[in-house]
C-alpha cells in the first residue's frame, strides 16, 4: 500500500483525546479514522449520502472491519487516511483503507458493507447505478457535470438547492432569495451521476459591461470536494464568452479565500446583505 494508490484521501491531525496511557493513538481510533474517510468518500463521488440512500432504496451496513497494526501514530501526528473500492459482489462492497504518517503505512484496514433493505435489514443487490458510479471514480472519472442554461432549463434545481442552502440553513427570507433577476440570468447547476443537482449559481450583466456572479450555493454533504470551484469557473467562462469587461461578485466573508484562490481581489469595506456580512470581489476578465 502506498499514499499514490488512493484517489481519495482524508487528512485529520491526531487530538490529545485519542493518545492512550502509552502516549499513542490508541487503537479503537483508527477505526474512527476510517469511518470518518468513509464519509469522505462519499463526499468525492459528490452523493449526498442521505438523499442518495433514498433514491436508492436502502442503506449501507457496516458488516466486517479488520484492523493490521504496522506503527504507531501520536499526539499532533498529521495523517492522511487513504480509502478505495477494491470489490463490490452482489450485494457487498470491500473497502481498502490505509492511514499514513507521511509516507509511512500505519494501519490497514479492510472493511466490508452490506447494502441492505433499511426496514428490515435484509441484503439487497448493490443498485447498478451506484456500482457504476463507484467503478468510475476509481477509474479516475469525473464525479459531476456542470449545464449552463437559462431559468426555464435549470430554475427547478437551482430553486431546491438555494432553499435548503440559504433558507433552511442560513436563514435568509425566501422572498429575499428568489428575485425577479432569475428569469434574465444565466444559470449554471452541476449535476452528480444520480442526476441531482449538488452546486448552483447565476451570472447577471451590469450596465457597465461587466458581469455579477451571484447565489453560489453548494450542498452542505458534498462541500470541500471543488463542486463550488468547477462551477464558479463554468460561470467566469460563460462572463468571458460573453465579453464581459470583468467579473464582480458580493462573496460571504466566509468565503472570500475560496473566491482569492479563483483570482478574485476584495475591494472596499465589509458591508452586510441579509443580515450576512459581504465584500466584494473583482476578476478582470480583458487585458
Amino acid at each position: 500500500m502506498q499514499r499514490k494508490d488512493y484517489r481519495c484521501i482524508h487528512r485529520l491531525r491526531v487530538r490529545w483525546s485519542e493518545a492512550d496511557a502509552q502516549k499513542i493513538v490508541f487503537n479503537a481510533h483508527y477505526l474512527t479514522y476510517a469511518d470518518c474517510a468513509v464519509t469522505e468518500y462519499w463526499r468525492s463521488l459528490a452523493l449526498p449520502y442521505d438523499a442518495t440512500m433514498a433514491a436508492l432504496g436502502g442503506e449501507v451496513y457496516l458488516k466486517k472491519a479488520g484492523v493490521e497494526y504496522h506503527a504507531s501514530a501520536r499526539l499532533d501526528d498529521l495523517l492522511d487516511v487513504g480509502i478505495r473500492c477494491t470489490r463490490i459482489g452482489a450485494s457487498s462492497m470491500v473497502f481498502d483503507v490505509a492511514v499514513f504518517c507521511g509516507d509511512r503505512l500505519l494501519v490497514s484496514i479492510e472493511l466490508v458493507y452490506v447494502f441492505a433493505d433499511p426496514a428490515t435489514q435484509t441484503k439487497r443487490d448493490v443498485p447498478a447505478a451506484l456500482r457504476a458510479i463507484i467503478e468510475h471514480f476509481e477509474a479516475g472519472g469525473e464525479m459531476a457535470e456542470v449545464h449552463v442554461g437559462d431559468w426555464q432549463a435549470l430554475g427547478r434545481d437551482a430553486t431546491a438547492l438555494r432553499m435548503a442552502v440559504f433558507v433552511d440553513e442560513q436563514g435568509i427570507a425566501p422572498e429575499i432569495e428568489l428575485d425577479d433577476e432569475d428569469p434574465v440570468a444565466v444559470h449554471a447547476v452541476a449535476y452528480n451521476r444520480l442526476g441531482h443537482a449538488v452546486a448552483t449559481g447565476r451570472l447577471l450583466a451590469t450596465q457597465d459591461g461587466a458581469a455579477r456572479i451571484g447565489r453560489m450555493a453548494v450542498d452542505r454533504g458534498v462541500r470541500g470536494q471543488r463542486w463550488g470551484a468547477q462551477l464558479l469557473d463554468a460561470l467566469v467562462q460563460a462572463a468571458r464568452e460573453r465579453g464581459d469587461q470583468e467579473v464582480q461578485l458580493h462573496a460571504q466573508c466566509s468565503a472570500e479565500p475560496f473566491y482569492r484562490r479563483a483570482g478574485f481581489a476584495a475591494e472596499g469595506a465589509v458591508f452586510e446583505e441579509a443580515g450576512i456580512p459581504h465584500v466584494l470581489m473583482r476578476l478582470p476578465l480583458q487585458e
